[in-house]
């Protein structure tokens, strides 16, 4: 899809004036063309696509959908599933964006950075094994990142049918590392690739980096006060258990898959200064107590708010099955030593293995991973990554090698896992959306000419450019 069909186009138009002259009288009697279909008639007639329901919104015609999938696509003869997407529609003849959360879909409409700048229509999808969009009897052998690029992969070449100029795809977080998979698999489907927020685990064994990252993220009064609080919490592990065991009653939350309350309770505490970091800002630290002086009822308090108490229960942790079982087959996971801790916490950090149940049989792939990061490093086209320079997950990035063409990797400065190209220094973001409006093929002359003078071309929006962050335990970028 990147290679310029121009000599195509050029011989099209030379045909076609060589018969105009013999063809004037017979253009003067034939027909006007019919109009084009409704866009949802067009939708709709993809084989495998279906209507879940329509939504207005001003500007656009939104549609939550569902469509057929292989279970397995080595084996498509073995089955189907319906994986939910939604379509931001526009225009036909503006450029689209394949979105991905790499988590369910939302189904309200919203439009990601990078639709916002190319003003164009968007495609989000849920993945595959997030329900609704699992298979009867799932065989979770077949949840892999392959299995993922090729729904992507489908649903690409249906939808290009209609909606025929340049394709970005993008995502935030594990969204950033499918947009990324789906690339490197499929590297002639998209013109550009914008990753944010994208862990790269390499090799899973090997964490020191994120040791590194928190010796030296932010200031160390703040670290020494985060670090105070997580302590202290595992020191007063007795009295907040009991606060833990009359809320776990309150709310119905049982622990069967991590095994028991308390190990639950250390999983959430040890995720204390790691999800600080990836979801609050330096100045946040303010609000943090002086463990010393804290009350019990302050320290669960904190501790709830930056780690949420409910993650680990099997009511928390059934949503993300799916991801779990994926960081313990391909993605990797982090491992942090956190050494204020001293002897206090018991498990450590917990594997994946612990928080996906016992009946789904887990192998780890450290093949995967490896693939993937020499695949980027040394083919890399027209793909952009975005970093934080507060956020854990940035720790282990993407890199781009000498032969990458093209591609980029850019850090917010002081950003945490929310970083985007609006939050890059002036000369940067400038850069970064030239870029995207290139790759999408609706740069204006101005941006071509000075990447400076490059901007979003869709006014802004308050509802459709809101990110829906939900509060992700550590374990889950």
């Amino acid at each position: 899809m990147r290679k310029t069909l121009g000599w195509l186009l050029s011989l099209v138009v030379l045909i076609g004036t060589m018969g105009a002259a013999g063809s004037t009288a017979q253009a003067a009697t034939a027909a006007e063309p019919a109009a084009a279909a409704d866009i949802k008639d067009q939708i709709l007639g993809i084989p495998g696509m279906s209507l879940i329901e329509e939504k207005p919104y001003p500007g656009y015609r939104f549609f939550v959908l569902n469509y057929e999938q292989p279970v397995d696509h080595r084996q498509p003869w073995k089955g189907t599933f319906k994986q939910r997407l939604t379509l931001l529609h526009k225009d036909v003849s503006r450029p689209s964006v394949f979105f991905t959360s790499g988590y369910n879909v939302n189904t309200s409409p919203r439009r990601s950075e990078p639709t916002t700048i190319i003003d164009g229509n968007q495609v989000s999808m849920e993945y595959r094994f997030f329900t609704p969009s699992r298979p009867d009897a799932a065989n979770w052998a077949n949840l892999d990142i392959w299995q993922a690029a090729s729904d992507q992969h489908r649903i690409f070449t249906a939808l290009k049918k209609i909606y025929k100029k340049n394709w970005l795809a993008t995502g935030g977080s594990k969204g950033g590392m499918t947009a990324t998979y789906y690339e490197r698999f499929y590297p002639r489907d998209m013109d550009g690739v914008v990753a944010y927020v994208a862990p790269n685990d390499v090799v899973n064994k090997e964490d020191s980096a994120y040791d590194r990252f928190f010796a030296k993220v932010g200031t160390k009064e703040c670290r020494d006060k985060l670090n105070a609080v997580q302590r202290e919490a595992l020191v007063r592990r007795e009295p907040l258990e009991a606060k833990y065991a009359v809320a776990a009653a309150e709310n119905g939350w049982t622990f069967t898959t991590v095994g028991n309350l308390d190990k639950a309770f250390e999983a959430v505490v040890l995720d204390y200064v790691w999800a600080f970091w990836q979801y609050s800002l330096l100045a946040d630290c303010a609000s943090i107590p002086a463990a010393a002086t804290a009350s019990d009822q302050e320290i669960w308090d904190s501790i709830d708010a930056i780690s949420g108490f409910s993650a680990y229960s099997d009511q928390g942790l059934d949503t993300y099955t799916p991801y779990y079982y994926q960081a313990g087959t391909q993605l990797g996971s982090p491992d942090i030593k956190q050494p204020h801790l001293g002897n206090l916490s018991r498990y450590g950090y917990q594997p994946p293995r612990n928080f996906v149940p016992r009946d789904i049989p887990m192998t780890f792939q450290p093949g995967a991973m490896a693939d993937i990061d020499k695949w980027v490093r040394d083919n890399a086209n027209q793909m952009l990554f975005v970093y934080g320079q507060n956020d854990p997950w940035g720790a282990e990035p993407f890199r781009i090698g000498y032969t990458a063409r093209d591609s980029h990797v850019m850090i917010a400065p002081g950003a945490n896992h929310g970083a985007n190209v609006a939050k890059l220094l002036d000369g940067e973001k400038a850069l970064a959306t030239a870029k995207i409006l290139q790759w999408a093929g609706v740069a204006p002359a101005a941006a071509l000419a000075d990447a400076g003078r490059a901007a979003p071309l869709a006014a802004p929006d308050a509802e459709l450019d809101r990110r829906d962050l939900e509060r992700e335990p550590q374990l889950r970028p």
